[in-house]
């Protein structure tokens, strides 16, 4: 499954690091995070990682393939 999560702001090189699985493009004040995400539990675990580096989530939406 493809997702798409966007946060707040437009993340610094070291942040966007912590997520190695995903790619990532600033736009519009936001940084959009994409890529594959292989179940359930790493679709929560991408937003527990969000969670932790204090990034506000303002929207994630599976993407069509």
């Amino acid at each position: 499954m493809r997702y798409e999560i966007r946060v707040e702001g437009h993340l610094s090189e070291t942040l966007a690091n912590a997520f190695p699985e995903l790619e990532h493009v600033a736009m519009s004040g936001q940084t959009v995070l994409f890529g594959t995400v292989i179940d359930e539990a790493h679709l929560y675990g991408l937003l527990t990682r969000c969670q932790s580096l204090g990034l506000r989530v303002m929207e994630m939406r599976q993407v069509p393939e």
